[in-house]
């Protein structure tokens, strides 16, 4: 996890809004089976995968239907609750629980990892960064795949780059302001959502360490892992590696 904070944010504050914010499940869901598929992820061995930091399940359904048996892994519950809706008939394990004890999982076997949506960033500092990496490392043989997708931080933006608008609607307007520091970047989720007595402001908090693909690539590299795939999309990087000893 994810330091204290960014799970004080979840539980209090993104939660409530999260599955509206990501928007249409179905369309999402299988927009990421088609990229899965694209990069021929499929089940090799013995059909295991850990989902880590797998909120409400684009990734963990996705891989599912693809004939993986997944173990879903977050620290929120409300949207664990949703995975399992959004699961449907299809088996899902849905754990609760921190993703740095990801080593707790090792002796399922997976043959692959998957942490996606700007997970990796929730850390609380490149050391933990490197220290998860390791463990996934562990977790996996030779061979085994880890995929992920984050965004990059690594340069300052400044001026009116750093309001982000999200999503908005005739109920709910969603901005993202980031304040750039020198080994973070703190991110005020600003929530108007129209009430009976009018437009409410919510504001929450919560910090993502300056990840690049240049660090994760490296640590991936460090810990015996060959890079498939480093590419851009929708302002995500997107990375496959496979572990190669």
């Amino acid at each position: 996890m994810a330091n204290s904070l960014v799970k004080q944010h979840y539980d209090t504050h993104l939660q409530e809004f999260y599955t509206w914010m990501i928007g249409d499940f179905e369309a999402k869901f299988q927009a990421q089976k088609a990229f899965f598929e694209t990069q021929g992820i499929v089940p090799q061995r013995n059909k295991i995968a850990l989902d880590l930091g797998a909120g409400h399940g684009l990734q963990s359904v996705a891989l599912a239907k693809l004939g993986f048996e997944v173990t879903a892994i977050d620290f929120n519950t409300k949207l664990l609750a949703e995975l399992q809706q959004n699961a449907g008939n299809t088996r899902i394990q849905v754990v609760e629980d921190d993703i740095k004890n990801v080593k707790k999982y090792a002796d399922l076997g997976p043959e692959l990892i998957g942490c996606w949506g700007d997970t990796l960033a929730h850390l609380e500092s490149d050391r933990a960064l490197e220290t998860l990496i390791v463990d996934i490392a562990f977790c996996l043989e030779k061979g085994g795949k880890f995929l992920t997708s984050f965004r990059d931080y690594s340069k300052d933006k400044t001026g009116t780059q750093v309001f982000i608008p999200v999503k908005s609607d005739e109920e709910r307007l969603l901005t993202c302001v980031l304040n750039y520091e020198p080994q973070k970047v703190r991110v005020t989720d600003l929530l108007w959502e129209k009430e009976a007595e009018g437009w409410q402001q919510k504001v929450s908090s919560y910090y993502k360490i300056r990840i690049s693909p240049a660090l994760v690539e490296r640590l991936l590299r460090n810990n015996g892992f060959e890079i498939q795939l480093n590419t851009l999309k929708n302002g995500m990087y997107h990375i496959i590696a496979q572990k190669m000893r």
